[in-house]
């Protein structure tokens, strides 16, 4: 991971020279900025390999920041790691939507944060398979092709929902989707299900993976991912 390039947009001064100091330690190249506008410029300027991004900004706000690199040409493939106040659920939740990769809370520990930023430029560097590749993790064999799931072998009857279900969080283990992105990825856009019901395939999937189900983690106030 050394010398890559992260971005770092942080008001608080103490804050943003406690993280530079951390990542620098680490081996990375830390730029830092304290407003929205120069995060916006400096991403567009130095294309960093990361963005850590604080939400509650003066100006141009964090979730504004994330909203414009997205749509960018030029930076949406830049993963952004927003930080965050404890109990922001729902910036959270609207972050993820927007593409964010990942977030952390704050007070956050230096330690959990180099290991979220690391977890984030690992998946970066792998390809995401094609939907129509086999996937194995955790025990897991999918095969969409053949519309099959089998767990150390044994075979696993899915519907098709729970299917779909499956196989978006495992195409992208450790990420966090939300229960909008999982029912747009499962059923498609504008389908009439609630967060409820995306709940209730959940519990269904994971007692039909038996043991392997403890992978599909609950991200309280947020959604589920596959654990990596």
């Amino acid at each position: 991971m050394a010398q890559e390039h992260i971005l770092v947009v942080e008001d608080e001064e103490d804050i943003l020279e406690l993280l530079r100091y951390n990542l620098t330690k680490e081996g990375f190249r830390v730029t830092g900025v304290i407003s929205g506008e120069e995060a916006l410029r400096a991403a567009k300027n130095l294309l960093p390999d990361l963005v850590l991004l604080d939400l509650m900004l003066p100006g141009v706000d964090g979730l504004e920041i994330c909203r414009t690199l997205k749509q960018d040409n030029r930076t949406q493939h830049v993963p952004v790691v927003m930080v965050t106040a404890k109990g922001e659920e729902a910036d959270i939740v609207a972050g993820l939507e927007l593409g964010a990769d990942d977030y952390i809370t704050k007070p956050f520990s230096p330690r959990v944060l180099l290991a979220r930023v690391r977890s984030v430029l690992r998946r970066r560097s792998r390809t995401v398979p094609e939907d129509s590749d086999p996937i194995s993790i955790h025990g897991i064999f999918i095969h969409p092709g053949r519309h099959e799931v089998a767990v150390d072998g044994r075979t696993v009857d899915l519907t098709a929902t729970e299917f779909r279900l499956l196989h978006l969080l495992a195409r992208r283990p450790g990420w966090v989707f939300t229960r909008s992105q999982i029912v747009e990825g499962v059923h498609g856009d504008d389908y009439p299900v609630s967060d409820r019901s995306v709940d209730v395939q959940v519990v269904g999937l994971r007692k039909k993976l038996g043991s392997a189900g403890q992978y599909v983690d609950t991200v309280r106030g947020v959604g589920y991912r596959l654990r990596e």
